[in-house]
């Protein structure tokens, strides 16, 4: 895997024993010296009463660990302690660097309570053995938090990365550049500095509404200066999501941006990052590159430390070979290749959500058709070339014959919706979504003979239900093979894309789907409110190809996008695009019955090119296309 979480996280939690320390301890930055791995850390001390504040409260120290691996670290002790005026009610989040025989610890410091923007500023503590602290200083006039230096001179010049306005938004993440160890505390340079700020700036921020701040130091790789930083998508909102994203600079120009991610590589998803002293929060706070891995050290919900393991050059080759995992489907310069029929009733409204096997040299396309009355039917067309169709149905081939999915709403939608086939055998399966107008969709399935079907033969076996009752499932379909003995049929029963092992076909109304949950939607990214299957799935030398639909929770657009699993066991994925493939662009995508939809749920594979057929703003059916092996090569980049 690319990115992994260490099993036995967090690496680090509060010490009830230490005072100190008992209770929290987290955003632990690592420095090494000689043979050994040192963490500094913020702890959070138990509430006592304080002094100077007259009040009882909690106060950051900066702890140090030591460790031989990186990862377990023993001899735990106070480092950095509130004892200057300006950091007397805390010292928080340090970021250390070693530069020449010196390490420069940067941390927050508070001067006041309760602390304003004007009282946080960043503090300086140098060290040459971790043992003692040899200077301190305060380095900021202004507010300002996580700053670093890189951890060598570009172009005889000591570099800086900082967190500026951090608490008074926008925060700006911002250079600066020393000509000696002197001017990094100098109050009149950063006096000047600070008039000029957005001559400084990274520009990392996508959106107002969000917020950006430096996360760990900035690591030197081949490629570029790799700095992983925080990204708060929604910060001022209850629904704010804390990500961890990276950029790529320049090595000798670190204000030049080489690559950028768009979406945040790890998101709360554990217990230990979603409950804390502040739950969902997962901030980067260090990192360390060992050969060809890099140790990623965060905090989790402002409680612990923890530690995540990631490829460096494999996750690094997303950045520099972006151009070709940007890579999408070309739509056909004909599209859309069906649309409604107005003399036929039944499919005056919308021809839209295609299913589609290829069989006897012919794309075969069974799609969802919709008259003025908001029943779906299924319509037949058929394609040599899998673009142009060369004969369509009079008559749609599949209609509602079950309760289950006859009106029960006067002028609602109901009907047989969204189509999927499979071969499997001598017999073509097709699961669809059953809608009666009134109860929950469930998936429906139905089968014909390879036979029949070639010869236009509509003897569909009799429909049953197979997803459990009063659960809205929808978007299913199966391996066109046994998996392991089973049939192993996908679906959706939320917002994931569940498997569900099987033994039989014969479902006989006592026995459903079940929900083991297999794919989920990526909080920060364009598929992060809800995804579901698109095209059964296609069996390829390397392992299963799969195309799915994803929603966005920022714009509710619905794109496309690409899974590749593992032959044998399909349950383990093994790589999933970072970008989607293909979204709303021709007008007709754009707008329709429901605007701003592509939505397949067909493909076929001639020679090497492979076909995907959709739904476009649940009006039309288009068709575009990618050579196989160029999807496969982004998918292999894209690996998780």
């Amino acid at each position: 895997m690319i990115i992994e979480r260490y099993k036995k996280n967090p690496i680090l939690t509060p010490n009830s024993d230490q005072s100190w320390e008992a209770e929290a301890v987290f955003n632990g930055c690592p420095a090494v010296k000689g043979d050994k791995t040192f963490l500094l850390y913020r702890a959070i001390s138990l509430p006592h009463y304080h002094m100077v504040a007259k009040t009882r409260l909690t106060v950051s120290d900066v702890g140090i660990a030591e460790s031989k691996d990186g990862i377990n670290f023993t001899n735990r002790r106070r480092l950095i302690i509130p004892e200057r005026e300006w950091e007397k009610f805390g010292c928080e989040d340090p970021r250390v660097t070693k530069l020449g025989n010196k390490y420069y610890i940067f941390y927050t410091a508070l001067s006041e309570w309760p602390p304003n923007a004007g009282s946080i500023k960043v503090g300086l503590a140098i060290t040459k053995d971790f043992e003692t602290i040899s200077e301190k200083h305060l380095v900021t006039p202004f507010n300002a938090k996580a700053m670093a230096l890189f951890p060598e001179k570009i172009n005889g010049k000591i570099w800086a990365i900082l967190t500026a306005n951090t608490d008074r938004p926008p925060a700006k993440v911002c250079l600066a550049s020393f000509n000696k160890e002197e001017d990094i505390y100098s109050e009149k340079l950063w006096s000047k500095w600070y008039q000029n700020i957005d001559k400084h700036v990274l520009p990392l921020q996508r959106r107002p509404q969000d917020q950006v701040e430096v996360g760990a130091p900035p690591i030197k790789t081949k490629w570029g200066w790799l700095l992983i930083y925080s990204h708060i998508k929604n910060y001022y909102s209850d629904k704010r999501l804390f990500g961890i994203e990276a950029v790529l600079l320049d090595l000798k120009n670190p204000h030049k941006i080489i690559a950028q991610t768009d979406f945040p590589f790890l998101y709360p998803e554990e217990y230990y990052e979603k409950h804390g002293m502040v739950p969902n929060v997962i901030f980067p706070s260090g990192a360390l590159l060992r050969k060809n891995r890099i140790f990623l050290y965060y905090g989790s919900a402002d409680t612990s430390c923890s530690l995540a393991f990631i490829e460096a050059k494999a996750f690094i080759e997303k950045f520099v070979k972006k151009d070709i995992i940007l890579t999408k489907l070309k739509r056909a310069k004909g599209n859309p290749i069906i649309t409604p029929n107005e003399n036929h009733p039944w499919e005056a409204k919308a021809t839209f959500n295609p299913a589609a096997i290829y069989l006897g040299g012919n794309v075969h396309i069974l799609y969802r058709a919709m008259g003025e009355e908001n029943t779906s039917v299924f319509g037949y067309a058929r394609s040599r070339d899998g673009v142009h169709i060369d004969y369509r149905s009079e008559e749609p081939v599949y209609v509602p014959r079950e309760p289950f999915e006859q009106k029960l709403q006067p002028g609602g939608n109901s009907g047989c919706e969204d189509p999927r086939l499979v071969k499997l055998g001598n017999k073509i399966y097709v699961f669809y979504a059953a809608y009666d107008g009134k109860n929950p969709p469930r998936v429906a399935l139905s089968w014909i003979t390879v036979s029949d079907f070639l010869k236009e033969k509509w003897n569909w076996a009799r429909p049953v239900l197979i997803s459990p009752p009063d659960i809205d499932d929808k978007d299913s379909t199966m391996f066109p093979e046994k998996i392991k003995g089973k049939y192993l049929i996908i679906h959706r029963s939320g917002d994931d894309i569940d498997l569900s092992f099987n033994k039989s076909l014969e479902f006989d109304g006592t026995h459903w789907l079940e929900e083991y949950r297999w794919l989920m939607p990526r909080r920060g990214w364009w598929d992060s409110r809800r995804i579901g299957i698109a095209a059964s799935p296609i069996k390829t030398a390397v392992g299963w190809l799969l195309i799915y639909h994803g929603i966005s929770e920022d714009d509710g657009v619905y794109r496309v996008g690409a899974v590749l699993t593992d032959l044998r066991d399909p349950t383990k994925i093994i790589s999933r695009t970072d970008y989607p493939i293909f979204e709303p662009e021709a007008d007709y995508e754009k707008e329709g019955l429901v605007n701003n939809v592509v939505f397949p749920c067909g493909a076929a594979l001639i020679g090497k090119e492979l076909f995907v057929y959709y739904g476009a703003a649940d009006k039309v059916t288009g068709v575009a296309s990618i050579n196989i092996d160029k999807l496969l090569a982004i998918l292999k980049i894209c690996k998780c």
